[in-house]
């Protein structure tokens, strides 16, 4: 079974393995082939497999790569069904530490979205990937960001679906439907109960009460979600803890948003705006700090608008992905006004910061690397940056 060991992996970022790193082992797959690569990571509680329908629509595969030639022959044949328009696509998909059959750490500190990034970087270098488009979805887009702020030149794109930024913004709506969802969820022991849950935490109740031949949308994927749920089995409590604080403990800096802003590639910010857990306001607050470098993509759908709106997604991947390879300006790209910008209420800074031991440049409004005019420096210590907000 394909398994990145983390420990063999991380001397290039810090030097030597990390405790939270030694025996941790990240199960991942990959799919399709050609010379463009994305990595693809999942959310708290899911696992590789919830990428289907994006692993589907960018590679046109069914099945994984393995050793088996008639396997690899078939995902091949199956290739000209991508909607990815280039020379091809290879995808990695993977589950994170705490779930699936990755390793699941026993101590909670051994979970924060920084660690897992290290994780996603290390199969990085497992997999032989200089550069790779990042998707993350929920947590895993948190974990998408860490990812970008601590080695930005290995990131070609970056797509952020149903984010938010961590802590407090993790809290759904205070209203009766989210809090009986919530408690659901909590006291969920049995597949068949988090199945339950689940449906009502994903996805809209338009779109669960469509009819689909004689049956409804929420009665087919009640029963694939009791499939898919049993097959992995029930996250573990170590495991759900740990990804949970992940998702507590999350910030990113000021320093973190202007690498990212000033690292060169397009972002997009992809959401459901019916999303209960993850709220649309926190995600398009983001999208505007990343000015002028993201684009917002606003779906009707629920936290996993990744299947509810399969197309649409699917579409904006692409488009984000030629976007990066026609080199796009980001004036063109971003569907937000300048005066809507987050940093045009607070102002341009500029200066350089060291992350992990490589020095990068930092810029706001003002970016040579983006092609914009110069703007004259109003601050120069890197101290202003460091400031969580």
């Amino acid at each position: 079974m394909p398994f990145c060991e983390v420990a063999k992996h991380q001397t290039s970022l810090d030097g030597a393995s990390s405790s939270s790193s030694i025996g941790t082992k990240i199960f991942y797959k990959t799919y399709g082939h050609g010379p463009t690569k994305a990595l693809l990571i999942i959310g708290l509680a899911a696992t590789h497999d919830s990428w289907g329908p994006q692993i589907n629509g960018l590679t046109g595969a069914e099945r994984y790569n393995d050793d088996d030639e008639d396997q690899i022959r078939a995902v091949d044949q199956s290739s000209s069904d991508s909607e990815y328009g280039g020379d091809g696509i290879q995808v990695c998909a993977f589950d994170n530490r705490g779930m699936g059959r990755s390793s699941v750490p026993t101590k909670k500190s051994e979970y924060t979205t920084k660690i897992m990034a290290k994780d996603a970087i290390a199969l990085m270098d497992h997999l032989g990937w200089r550069k790779a488009h990042i998707f993350g979805h929920s947590m895993g887009a948190m974990i998408a960001c860490k990812l970008a702020a601590l080695v930005p030149d290995r990131v070609l794109s970056l797509a952020l679906l149903n984010v938010t930024g961590g802590g407090f913004e993790c809290l759904p709506k205070f209203d009766s439907r989210t809090i009986s969802v919530a408690i659901r969820f909590l006291k969920a022991k049995t597949p068949e109960q988090r199945a339950a849950v689940d449906l009502d935490t994903h996805y809209t109740k338009e779109y669960l009460d469509e009819q689909v031949g004689s049956s409804t949308r929420r009665a087919i994927l009640y029963q694939e979600y009791v499939k898919g749920i049993s097959s992995t089995g029930m996250q573990s409590s170590h495991g759900f803890d740990g990804q949970v604080n992940a998702c507590w403990t999350h910030k990113m800096t000021r320093t973190e948003i202007e690498l990212i802003r000033s690292a060169g590639f397009l972002v997009s910010v992809i959401h459901g705006r019916h999303d209960i857990i993850a709220q649309i306001y926190h995600a398009r607050r983001l999208a505007k700090k990343l000015q002028p470098v993201a684009r917002m993509v606003d779906l009707h759908g629920g936290h996993l608008v990744s299947h509810e709106r399969t197309e649409e997604v699917n579409q904006a991947l692409c488009e984000l992905i030629s976007a990066s390879e026609k080199k796009l300006s980001p004036h063109v790209w971003t569907n937000f006004s300048k005066d809507s910008s987050w940093w045009s209420e607070k102002g341009s800074l500029l200066g350089k910061t060291s992350v992990e031991g490589k020095t990068y440049s930092v810029c706001a409004t003002a970016c040579p690397e983006l092609g914009l005019p110069s703007h004259k420096l109003i601050v120069n210590q890197i101290h202003h940056f460091n400031r969580v907000y």
